[in-house]
């Protein structure tokens, strides 16, 4: 019997005490605040002031910005921050300047009018998402070095936890605000809330600095690396030695250790949330122009599925915890793209049923908590604690960056069909676009079930 096997309920349950597991509550709730808000919350407010929906689409683009925080992820692997690193160490000094561009940009958003200050508004709107992908940077490397592997599952449903809440506060809360104030004044609320994730930063003490195995190897190389071109100008050879500290390792690193399948992983990893991500920007969209208030979205799609999505992620990190993330993939990658047939059932019976809505919701938000809980602690288990803040960023990026690219079309295709179908069923364009993002989950499936063979293949028997 393997030692997952052994681990009974009580133990489960007892890891979510842990103090770092507790932490990452908070730390979840940073990170979640401002994805909405440059999202499906955005997507409300601009629908709701007259954007059309092909804009909508091509706006959501802003959030590529996560898809390529790789590529400055090394800097805030490896770069001091003058005086805050000195301060609060090297993880917590990038995690406390994003939050503070978050605040900052959330608070600004409030000052544009989309009807005539669009541009302004999409560009406070990039600098938010900018400073949420680094933030998600420093705050995954972070979480990975805070705790050991038997804690992973804990942290991820922890994370997902005050993410979620996060999520609700910036869908529900916004659009709350939003009915009975302001869109303004819930930019400006939201703003205010990032305060917790600052306060956080400032109280938690930095992990410490921990190397993966063969890691020696590879950065004495770098030394090497610099004896043998000392005669460089160190204009020259400082910046050398920085970029194969910091990039080359860390990329041979995960080949050397997961060979040809490296590629099946990267693969994989980009088409897990395919079916999730493509039709999420259109999701607030479909809700009001089937005719449903931002009250009725807030309280069902928001607070309801804030339940749900939390029992999710939960079960998540239990089943993790006692099961494995790889065994969980393939079930997680189906369920997915099959959730998103109920939206298509919602937008096949053409009126604004919220019962139907409840069911959808639960079903969408209960396996986007319990997956999300699966992927984040699978993705972990990748890295090198050597070189965390690089190579996680480069799974969440790629994580992201096909749904991203997809989903800026997806207001393109909506009003493509609807204009094709509108004599057939007045909301038949949006049934169809979901049945094609369930579809969009077949690649995916696939590569689970090869991910999972190689990881079966590679653990020995107990």
């Amino acid at each position: 019997m393997s030692a997952k096997a052994k681990r009974d309920w009580g133990e489960t349950l007892a890891t979510y005490t842990h103090p770092r597991v507790v932490t990452l509550l908070f730390l979840g709730f940073s990170a979640g605040l401002p994805f909405l808000l440059v999202f499906s919350t955005l997507s409300a407010w601009l629908r709701e002031f007259g954007v059309s929906r092909t804009a909508i689409g091509f706006i959501s683009w802003i959030g590529i910005t996560y898809s390529f925080k790789f590529v400055w992820s090394p800097v805030v692997d490896r770069v001091p921050l003058p005086l805050l690193t000195r301060w609060l160490g090297r993880r917590r000094s990038w995690m406390l300047l994003a939050q503070s561009g978050i605040a900052l940009g959330l608070l600004a958003m409030s000052f544009f009018d989309p009807r005539v200050d669009l541009w302004w508004l999409v560009v406070f709107a990039l600098i938010v998402a900018f400073s949420s992908a680094t933030q998600d940077i420093a705050l995954d490397a972070f979480r990975i070095e805070a705790t050991d592997e038997s804690l992973q599952g804990a942290t991820a449903a922890t994370y997902q936890l005050g993410y979620r809440i996060a999520v609700l506060a910036a869908g529900a809360g916004a659009l709350y605000i939003a009915q009975f104030g302001s869109w303004p004044l819930a930019y400006r609320v939201m703003a205010a809330l990032g305060l917790v994730g600052i306060a956080t930063t400032l109280l938690i003490t930095e992990p410490p600095k921990r190397a993966g195995s063969g890691t020696a190897e590879r950065e004495g190389k770098v030394a090497a690396f610099a004896e043998r071109y000392a005669s460089i100008r160190p204009t020259l050879r400082e910046p050398l030695i920085f970029l194969y500290g910091a990039i080359v390792c860390p990329f041979v690193d995960f080949f050397v250790r997961y060979r040809w399948h490296g590629l099946v992983l990267l693969a994989f990893i980009g088409l897990f949330r395919l079916s999730d991500i493509a039709m999420g920007v259109m999701a607030n969209p479909f809700y009001i122009d089937m005719g449903f208030t931002l009250q009725q979205i807030a309280n069902v799609t928001k607070i309801y599925g804030f339940v749900m999505s939390i029992l999710g992620a939960l079960l998540g990190g239990a089943l993790v915890f006692r099961i494995g993330a790889s065994r969980l993939l393939a079930p997680s990658v189906f369920l997915i793209a099959v959730s998103n047939l109920t939206f298509a059932w919602l937008a096949w019976l053409g009126r604004p049923d919220e019962l139907v809505l409840t069911a959808a919701i639960s079903i969408d938000n209960l396996v986007t908590g319990m997956a999300g809980s699966v992927f984040i602690a699978f993705l972990s288990g990748l890295t090198n604690a050597a070189y965390t803040a690089t190579q996680y960023a480069l799974f969440s990026s790629i994580m992201t960056l096909p749904g991203k690219l997809i989903a800026g079309y997806s207001g393109l295709i909506v009003d493509t069909l609807q204009g094709m179908l509108s004599n057939a069923h007045r909301f038949g364009g949006y049934a169809v676009f979901f049945v094609y993002t369930a579809l969009l989950g077949v690649p995916a499936f696939l590569l689970a079930l090869v991910v999972l063979w190689h990881f079966e293949k590679e653990t020995p028997p107990s």
